[in-house]
Formats: structure tokens, sequence, C-alpha cells
């Protein structure tokens, strides 16, 4: 559905788009009877609430909006499908026009609108992910920075709240996009129209909360692992470890104090290597669980099965209770049918997947892996 958008506005452009100048009106960049579907602020039709989204004044404004649109578009279209998707872009279009016309007024042609909904809809499904920016500030470089952060602070707060300079821009409708994107979609997660995850924006806020509720726990006196509100005393005999095995703890916390670092960084590719070089120094060490799971999940992206496979192992071997863990046991399936030509294990953690699944995609995938097998 996000190609067919893209579609539909290059070729209504192409149809609509001719820069001419009128005896009557002056200067015009759409062909005449291309005008009555402008968004007119003074006397809108209703119709012109969605038509004003599918016009473009410019190569610039389409190839920068339909750049956007695919962008950001693809994932969200995954997550509400195909009909949901259509609907969600033709709304955030309304939505984004009486954002216009309720503020600004004049009138006003683009996709930008229903893109910033699109867009505010991939912040909150989407938060963590790692979006790859160039730049060029006397020298050029690329950077890798969250989602989160790029779309909020970047495309939200400095281009249209900030930095309102350019002339003839519909700021307002951008902002009403954004606002609604993001209401639709926490409002979809909250209901459990869209399936929640553990890396949405709502994940991040449980997450944000434990941690909270933890240090305030910590803070107060209690040992959350005896129940205990004061320390108790022991004693214990000191091990003294030989200069090799120092040695090894020193560099095992080393490492383990960059992978944190780097994630808190939210620099995940240079995480994963990191952990990979912490494998090989020292197979024991074990890593946060949601530090872990995001590095094999990594692993997976990065096309190194046997990598993220270990990984997954492990973060199962030592959080068995994960509220999720089906899901891994699902990955763990796919990549050692797919990829490692391990059908006994495969078996195993897909049989055990498909006992506690729940999304129906999921169930379906793991079905057929099943099928595949057998």
């Amino acid at each position: 559905m996000n190609y067919g958008l893209i579609v539909a506005n290059v070729l209504i452009f192409f149809l609509t788009f001719y820069p001419h100048k009128d005896p009557l009106t002056g200067p015009q960049i759409l062909r005449s009877w291309a005008l009555q579907f402008e968004l007119n602020a003074d006397r809108p039709y209703l119709w012109q609430f969605v038509s004003y989204a599918f016009l473009h004044g410019g190569f610039m404004h389409i190839i920068g909006n339909m750049f956007f649109l695919y962008l950001f578009g693809n994932n969200v279209n995954d997550k509400v499908g195909n009909i949901g998707y259509l609907c969600f872009y033709l709304a955030g279009s309304v939505f984004s026009g009486i954002g216009h016309t309720w503020v600004s007024g004049g009138d006003v042609i683009g996709a930008s609108g229903a893109v910033a909904a699109v867009t505010g809809a991939y912040l909150v499904l989407f938060p963590q992910t790692l979006i790859t920016v160039l730049y060029w500030f006397f020298f050029i470089g690329m950077i890798e920075v969250p989602a989160l952060y790029f779309i909020l602070l970047k495309m939200i707060i400095i281009d249209n709240v900030i930095a309102r300079y350019t002339p003839q821009v519909a700021y307002d409708a951008h902002l009403a996009g954004y606002a609604y994107g993001v209401a639709a979609m926490l409002a979809m997660l909250s209901v459990g129209l869209i399936s929640s995850n553990n890396f949405d924006l709502f994940a991040m806020i449980r997450q944000w909360n434990r941690r909270r509720r933890y240090r305030d726990a910590v803070s107060s006196g209690f040992d959350p692992y005896t129940g205990r509100t004061e320390n108790k005393r022991i004693r214990v005999k000191e091990v003294k470890k030989s200069p090799a095995e120092q040695q090894k703890d020193e560099k095992s916390k080393e490492l383990r104090n960059e992978i944190n670092k780097r994630i808190t960084e939210r620099n995940l590719p240079a995480a994963t290597g990191l952990y990979l070089e912490l494998m090989s120094h020292d197979s024991h060490q074990v890593l946060p669980k949601q530090h872990l799971l995001d590095i094999a999940n990594q692993l997976a992206g990065d096309n190194k099965p046997a990598e993220s496979a270990q990984a997954y192992e492990q973060f199962l071997t030592h959080y068995s209770n994960y509220e999720y863990a089906e899901q891994v046991e699902l990955m763990l399936g796919i990549l050692y049918c797919r990829y490692l030509n391990k059908p006994e294990l495969a078996k195993k953690y897909l049989e055990a997947a498909a006992e506690k699944l729940t999304d129906p995609g999921q169930l379906k995938m793991c079905n057929d892996e099943l099928a595949r097998l057998k």
C-alpha cells in the first residue's frame, strides 16, 4: 500500500503540475481543472481535505515528500496492514488539513501533513531504530541516531517549531500530522488493535518505569533479592586470584563497560562487535537481559545466524522467565531451520514456541516452519 500511495502521488503530480501564468489570476503551478482540489481554508469542501494531499508544487516538493514516505512508511504499513495503513494515511491528510485551516489559513497542497502522520506513527512504533544521517559541517560524515531523537528533535521541534523561516511551508499542517500520528498509534497500542512488542514507545516507558521503581526501592534500603530493608552483614572468606585471572577479569569488566556505553548511545553495531569480543575472551559472561536481547536481534539483522543463535541460547538459559520467551524461541527455530541446517534444534524451539504464541502472524510463521521441516 505504501508503494501504491507513492505511485499515486507521482502520477497525479505529472497530471496536475503545470507552471504557467493565468491571465486572470496570475502565476499558477497547477492546471486550471486541478485548482478545485486544493484545500481552500476560507471555504473548504469536504473532499479537499483528502485531495490536496495528492497535489504538489514542484519537483523538490514531490521528491522530498515521497522520500520520507518511503523511508518511514514501509515499516508502519507492515505493522498495521494494507487497509489500515491506507485509512491511517488518508486520516492523516484530513487531520493535518484541519490543523492548517484552524491555525494558519490560506490555500495548501502537498502530502507533507499525511507523511508527518506516518512519521509520528514510526516514532511510536520504532523509537529505538537507528537512522543513518549524513551531515556536513567543515567535513562530511555519517552518524546513527535513534529514530526517537531524530524525529522528535530534528523533524518536529527544530524544523517545525524553531526554524519556521521558509515561506509557503505549512508548518502547522506538519505539526497537526505529527500529533495525529503519535496519538493514533498510542491509542491503537493501548486498546490492543496493534500488538505491542519490546521495542515500541510503550515498552520504553514500561522499562523506564521499572528502572525508576527499582532505583526508588534500592535507595530506600530495600534489597529486592532478599526482601529485607537492611542488608544482613555476613563474613566472607577472601579468595585471592592469580595475576592471569585478575587480568582476565579486568578485561571482561572493561569490555562490559564499553558495551554498556555503546548501548546507552544506541550504537548497537559497535556494542555487538564488543559483545563478540567478550564472548571470545570469556564465554561465561552474561549481559543484562535487555542488552543481551538487543544484541541478539542486531546479530540476526546483520546476517550472522550462528552468533545470533548463540546469543539467543544464552538469553533463554539465563532469562527463561522472560515474558516473551516464545518469540525468542521462534527466532531460534527459524535460525536453526533456515540458516544453520539443524532440524532437530529447530523443531525443539518451534514446537515450544507454538504452544505459547498468541499473535496470529507469528503463530502462522511458526507452523509454516514446522511444516517445512516435515
